[in-house]
């Protein structure tokens, strides 16, 4: 896979947590209403991925097929972005 297949906005089935996996690296985090309530930059082996925040801490988690991330406890989906 290429990094380009993991781009775009992941979501929690509830919508409450919006992650935009950008094409150069970074990532902005929305939760709720607010908005970039996390930023930082992301790397991606395999199906892996490395979280390093602004704010200095870090994460990780596991793409599991296309459209499924399981991250910090939640599931994300790829929302599609075909419309």
């Amino acid at each position: 896979m290429e990094i380009q297949d993991y781009t775009g906005m992941w979501a929690t089935a509830d919508g409450y947590i919006r992650q935009k996996l950008l094409v150069d690296g970074r990532y902005d985090e929305a939760r709720g209403k607010r908005k970039s309530a996390y930023t930082g930059r992301y790397t991606i082996t395999g199906k892996h991925i490395d979280y390093w925040d602004d704010s200095g801490f870090t994460a990780d988690g596991e793409f599991i097929d296309n459209n499924i991330l399981k991250h910090g406890g939640y599931i994300f989906y790829k929302e599609n972005t075909k419309n």
